[in-house]
């Protein structure tokens, strides 16, 4: 009876290990092959193909073009990443539009030239994309500082603008003033004072290994900040062209440096300085929007330190859901990247927003 006992005890550690392994082998799989790659796959297998738009200042647009198969859709991605950060939904969106997914000015294979990093200059050259390539009237959805420029097209170019998604946009907590108002914003703690004291030190010339070393996020993990940055650092002076892949450290970690060096520094300073904001009053910009408007909010939260985690807060949703006269907010409790993170909450909302143009 008690060799029985045994086996069963064995059998039982047994396929404990070898479920522990399949678990950490799964884990180290994922860090190194992300499903962003399966994404990106399933985007060019749908027939999205990558071009770009000489535009009349000398300036270039690229994008990321699907299949003609209903309404032309434009989608502005967020701070330093570029159209593929889309990928997650762009397959199904394919299905029912004509998507068009930019490059903002200072990110991926657009022009990175400072003087276009405002987001008047930007909007301009979106209206001139519009007019030149879309060439039919258009939903606009941007994500973050992407849908402040989606708010300021639906303000100043009501003729070719359906309807507009603003997919959790920092209004009202975007100006340096604005951000760094109480304990700040994530924003503000993380990205823009950590691009604006690398432009302004000599010891570090990569980014990603600066950031590995005195962003406010790696500040958060606690006994592994040093041996994620030292891993990054090691990464990169043997992989000085990729975004960090390290087999132990969770991709979610590492996903934003994966397209920074496609990312304009000039492009963030702007933020920091205040100078992307220049000439525009938020809350008139919202008033002028006339189009039906879906507002998507992640849930608002905060650090124990007190510092906003979300894009802005109650507070500052309430002031934008005032100001605009056709709006349907929803919320989810969610990390910023909402197309990323609940692909299937956006896919819906994009629709919803279709169905109220009717």
């Amino acid at each position: 009876m008690k060799i029985k006992k045994m086996q069963v005890v064995l059998i039982v550690l047994a396929f404990l290990v070898i479920g522990s392994v399949a678990v950490l082998g799964y884990f180290f799989y994922r860090n190194l092959h992300p499903i962003d790659d399966r994404y990106l796959q399933q985007t060019l297998a749908a027939g999205f193909t990558e071009q770009t738009a000489a535009l009349d200042n000398g300036s270039v647009i690229n994008y990321g073009e699907g299949p003609d198969n209903g309404p032309a859709l434009l989608l502005i991605h967020g701070q330093g990443v570029s159209w593929e950060d889309y990928a997650a939904v762009l397959p199904e969106l394919s299905k029912n539009y004509h998507v068009f997914a930019v490059d903002c000015f200072g990110h991926g294979q657009s022009s990175h030239d400072p003087a276009l990093y405002s987001c008047a200059a930007n909007g301009q050259a979106l209206i001139a994309f519009m007019e030149r390539v879309i060439g039919e009237k258009c939903f606009v959805s941007g994500h973050s500082s992407g849908g402040i420029l989606a708010a300021w097209l639906g303000a100043n170019a009501p003729e070719l603008v359906s309807g507009v998604l603003l997919e959790d946009p920092p209004l009202f907590s975007v100006t340096p003033a604005e951000m760094q108002e109480g304990s700040g914003c994530f924003a503000w703690q993380d990205t823009f004072t950590t691009i604006h004291s690398f432009q302004n030190q000599t010891d570090e010339t990569d980014f990603v290994v600066y950031y590995f070393k005195h962003g406010y996020m790696v500040s958060l993990f606690g006994g592994l900040k040093e041996p994620v940055a030292a891993a990054v650092a090691t990464f990169r002076a043997e992989h000085p062209d990729q975004g960090p892949r390290i087999y132990w450290i969770p991709y979610a970690w590492l996903r934003l440096m994966n397209t920074f060096d496609h990312y304009d520094l000039a492009f963030g300073e702007t933020f920091y300085d205040g100078s992307w904001m220049n000439g525009i009053d938020q809350e008139a910009m919202l008033k002028m929007i006339s189009a039906p408007t879906i507002y998507l909010k992640a849930e608002t939260n905060y650090g124990q330190d007190g510092v906003l985690y979300a894009a802005n807060s109650d507070e500052d949703a309430h002031k934008v859901q005032a100001c605009l006269s056709d709006c349907e907010t929803m919320t989810i409790k969610s990390g910023h990247d909402i197309h990323y993170e609940h692909p299937d909450f956006f896919i819906s909302a994009v629709k919803n927003l279709k169905n109220k143009t009717k």
